[in-house]
């Protein structure tokens, strides 16, 4: 009797950076941006993105293993749209650069308001073995809810 052949799907895992010699995860030092987004350009909003100016550096600085690597902030813009996002444009070409691992961001709708331009974005990040981390829904998008 003759066996039937299977095809076998081969999952490639990527391996973590080398970091003195060490792999451990413990050990693994994450460079991390914010992103900060206000819609309009009032009063109310601008002290929202000055608050979230001062706050990230610190909260990202208070991580264990995580490294402030800069904000980018678009003020008085709307969400709806990427395509006048100067700051989150030049955000998703420096991750695809590499130049940091990890955006963190206040909410899902502070990153796009558009779902066509959230997925699109989040999957180029991907690709490019950057995650976002959306805290007020406490969604990493590496993570199998996100």
């Amino acid at each position: 009797m003759r066996r039937s052949r299977i095809d076998k799907k081969i999952i490639k895992i990527a391996a973590l950076p080398q970091i003195n010699g060490s792999t451990t995860l413990a050990s693994y030092r994450r460079r991390v941006v914010a992103y900060a987004r206000v819609s309009t350009s009032s009063d109310e909003q601008l002290m929202s993105i000055e608050a979230q100016k001062d706050y990230y550096p610190k909260y990202i600085a208070s991580q264990p293993n995580w490294e402030y690597m800069g904000l980018y902030a678009d003020e008085g813009l709307s969400g709806t749209s990427s395509k006048r996002r100067e700051e989150f444009n030049r955000m998703i070409a420096d991750a695809i650069n590499g130049e940091f691992d990890l955006i963190i961001t206040k909410s899902v709708s502070r990153f796009a308001r558009n779902t066509v331009d959230t997925l699109s974005a989040v999957r180029k990040l991907k690709n490019a073995g950057v995650e976002v981390f959306f805290e007020k829904e406490q969604i990493f998008s590496f993570d199998s809810k996100g």
